[in-house]
Formats: structure tokens, C-alpha cells, sequence
């Protein structure tokens, strides 16, 4: 595959989901404590071959598209879609127009378990042929069936494929391809697009793994197939302490909390997400944030803790694993945590990119006794628990 071809990816999710029955849209639903928009942008923005993956959303959708892509690298800003997929596609193509690609591969944000060797093949086909797709042979036998149920000889299944995306083509080809057939309205692919204005079209092999999550027992399956490949369950702890010192806020968990002193240290010494951090670099066995982040190196001086649990938590994914949950006690007399406990949550839920639900902040006195009982300071305490791939 060669890698000086420019190849951007428009991944269409502007679709409502209605065959996976109530609740949000199919893409904003989650597999394993992640959304399927997010896994499926992951995949291609982690792919060395793609230069930028660009989202095609719904225009009520704003907010969860945004929390599906924080912390992914190479994603354009989203742009709305059509009432039509076919109208979605040709929004994302028209707003690539001033920075255009060599190529272009549209993909379902439906699938999110498109493999890396599945892309590659997808960019080659289009670099060899222009247009390409990805295609099944059938396996079972296909009938045709009158008006009274009754069945009658199909068609040659040799011949016949299922076709998948992501579907690869040069991007000159199809955007011209999408502004002719705007006012054809039954194209159901963008293969069909393309062999309306006259082209032909290649497969290449597709997988089987590949599928496109569209009913209730879709995300069931799917859900207990991410359940068993994130087999390897840990939990670590992690523990941090600051001393009170001049100043008229704390950081706690993210948030500055108004307070007559503030916590000594390097960086902004916000005592809950350091041992956040500790604890999720302790899942994988990634030493502690001295180690990442010493204090004897002067760019970390009056950093913002938030950098450090957002490092630890791309170094859980980057070993393939995915958070679960993470929970931190604070112990001190004050300030009174109760009030921001849930400005708090927020703030790590966003820094880890995990849901809400998966944090839980506490607070605790330690009844007067030892350097917290006397105010002298602010401890925390945490423990993370991630999902890994299983290895020996």
C-alpha cells in the first residue's frame, strides 16, 4: 500500500437508528463503555495511512459527537448531514473541497470494527481501480418468493456479494459523481453513485467481522463479543498528599474550589487526579506519574494536573484496554467537597473521555487526627479498574 497517497475518510452518522429500537441514536449508543461513533472514528484515526477522518452529523447531535471524538487525533470538525444518507455523504465531500484528498473512503458509523488490514485493502483497490468496495460471498442460498409465500428458484448465488463499507474511491471521481446525482433520490450506496455516472466499480474482499450494528440483538452481540475480547480485568490504587500553602483556591479533581490556602507543589498539586493518575498507569504496569512527569523537570512547574490523568488514560488505550471505572476519595477537613462533588465527575469523565457514570468522587474527615485533622493539608486516594485484551 503506498503511503504517499492523501487519504481522508467521511464517516456518516447523521442517521437516526430506528431498527435498534428506543433511546438514542444507534451511533451515540455504547459497546464496552464506549460509543460506536467513537470506536468507529478510532479506528481510522488511528490508522498511520489516513490523514483526517472527517464526521457527517445529524444537527441535533453537536454535544455527544463531540464527547465521542475528544482525544482522538485527526479528526476534522463534523459537518451537518441531509435528510438522506446519499445527501450526508455529498455534505462530507463538499466540505473537503478546499484541502481535497487523493482519496476518499466513506464508512458507516454503524461499523465499528472495521480492521486495519481491511482499510489498507480498501485504499489500495481505490488507488489501482478508483472506485472500489468491499464484498461477502453469500453462504446461504437465496430464493425468490411469490406473492403467496411460496418459493421458487433464486438467482446464482456464485455471483451474488453483500457489500460493506468502507467504500474507497478517488476523490475527484465521486465527488462528481454525488453533485450529477443529486436529484436521484434510490441510490442506496455510494457504489450505486458511482456506477450511475458511468464508472466501474471493484470489490475487494471484505470480513465477516465487519458488520453493521442496525437491531437491539445487534448491540446485545456485540456487546458480549467486546465483554469477552476485554478479558483481562485489573485494578490498581494510587495515593498523593499536599501541603497547604499561600493562595486563595485549591485544584481538586479538576475544578478550583475557593479556599483560604492553597495546595503546595509543582504542578497545581490537585491531589485527586494525581492519584488518578497513579492508579490508572498502575493497571498497566506504567510505574507512577514521577516517572512521566518529574518534578525536577522545569516544563511540569505549575502545570495543570488534567495533562497527566489525560496521559495515563491514553496509555490505557493505547495497550488496547478501556477504562471502567475510576473512583477517588479526598480526605480533609476542608473545604467541603459535597458542593462540587458533581462538577468534579464531569471534569474527570471529560479528561478520561469515559461516560459520567463510570467516576465516582467521595470525601472523607480523618476526625481530627494527623496533618489532615489539623488542616495542614489534602489527601486523596483512588483506584482505577480497566479491561484489557487477554495475554499471557
Amino acid at each position: 500500500m503506498r503511503t504517499d497517497v492523501r487519504t481522508d475518510v467521511i464517516v456518516v452518522a447523521a442517521g437516526r437508528g430506528q431498527r435498534a429500537g428506543e433511546g438514542r441514536p444507534k451511533q451515540f449508543r455504547t459497546i464496552g463503555g464506549e460509543t460506536v461513533l467513537r470506536r468507529t472514528l478510532a479506528r481510522f484515526s488511528d490508522h498511520p495511512a489516513v490523514r483526517r477522518v472527517l464526521p457527517v452529523i445529524h444537527a441535533d447531535d453537536a454535544v455527544p459527537c463531540a464527547a465521542a471524538m475528544a482525544g482522538l487525533a485527526r479528526i476534522a470538525p463534523p459537518v451537518t448531514g441531509g435528510a438522506t444518507r446519499q445527501a450526508s455523504v455529498r455534505a462530507g465531500l463538499e466540505a473537503l473541497v478546499s484541502d481535497p484528498p487523493d482519496l476518499v473512503l466513506i464508512h458507516d458509523a454503524a461499523r465499528p470494527f472495521a480492521s486495519d488490514a481491511l482499510i489498507c485493502r480498501a485504499i489500495s483497490a481505490a488507488t489501482e481501480h478508483g472506485a472500489a468496495i468491499p464484498a461477502l460471498a453469500l453462504t446461504d442460498t437465496v430464493k425468490l418468493v411469490d406473492g403467496d409465500g411460496f418459493s421458487s428458484s433464486g438467482p446464482d448465488r456464485a455471483r451474488l456479494r453483500t457489500v460493506q463499507t468502507p467504500q474507497s474511491f478517488r476523490y475527484d471521481l465521486i465527488l462528481r459523481a454525488h453533485r450529477a446525482a443529486a436529484d436521484i433520490d434510490h441510490l442506496t450506496d455510494d457504489a450505486a453513485v458511482a456506477e450511475a455516472a458511468g464508472h466501474k466499480v471493484a470489490t475487494f474482499p471484505g470480513e465477516v467481522s465487519n458488520v453493521k450494528l442496525t437491531t437491539a440483538e445487534d448491540f446485545a452481540r456485540a456487546e458480549r463479543e467486546a465483554a469477552l475480547a476485554l478479558a483481562d480485568v485489573r485494578t490498581a490504587t494510587g495515593f498523593d498528599v499536599h501541603a497547604f500553602g499561600d493562595g486563595d483556591h485549591v485544584m481538586l479533581g479538576g475544578i478550583a474550589i475557593p479556599h483560604a490556602f492553597g495546595l503546595a507543589g509543582h504542578s497545581d498539586a490537585d491531589v485527586v487526579l494525581h492519584a488518578l493518575t497513579d492508579a490508572l498507569l498502575g493497571t498497566i504496569g506504567a510505574a507512577d506519574i514521577g516517572q512521566h512527569f518529574p518534578p525536577s523537570d522545569l516544563q511540569w512547574k505549575g502545570a495543570s494536573s488534567d495533562r497527566f490523568l489525560a496521559h495515563a488514560a491514553s496509555l490505557v488505550r493505547a495497550a488496547g484496554g478501556r477504562i471502567a471505572h475510576l473512583d477517588a476519595t479526598a480526605v480533609c477537613e476542608a473545604p467541603k467537597i459535597g458542593p462540587h462533588r458533581e462538577a468534579m465527575r464531569a471534569r474527570i469523565a471529560e479528561i478520561a473521555g469515559i461516560p459520567l457514570t463510570r467516576v465516582s468522587v467521595k470525601a472523607t474527615t480523618s476526625e481530627r487526627l494527623g496533618f489532615t485533622g489539623r488542616r495542614e493539608g489534602i489527601a486523596a486516594l483512588a483506584s482505577a479498574t480497566v479491561r484489557l485484551p487477554w495475554s499471557e
